[in-house]
């Protein structure tokens, strides 16, 4: 277990520093939330950004897999 938090009567927590850091989290990036065949699995998305997106058109490339890879928070 790399960290673990309370959940507030908000239903709320708090992402530790050690995840933080090592995820690369950052405010506006997004926690996604499955069930796994063994738990619960969290992975964080990089939000969208201008940058990533104007970098779509710079190469010719199939639009369907660009967006797809923008949507998964790959570059």
């Amino acid at each position: 277990m790399l960290s673990k938090t309370k959940i507030s009567k908000g239903f709320q927590t708090v992402i530790p520093s050690a995840v933080r850091d090592r995820f690369d989290v950052e405010p506006g990036d997004y926690a996604e939330w499955e069930e796994g065949p063994d738990g619960l699995v969290v992975r964080f998305r990089k939000r969208k950004r201008l940058r990533d997106l104007a970098a779509i058109g710079a190469a010719p490339a199939d639009a369907v897999e660009v967006k797809k890879r923008v949507q998964r928070g790959m570059r």
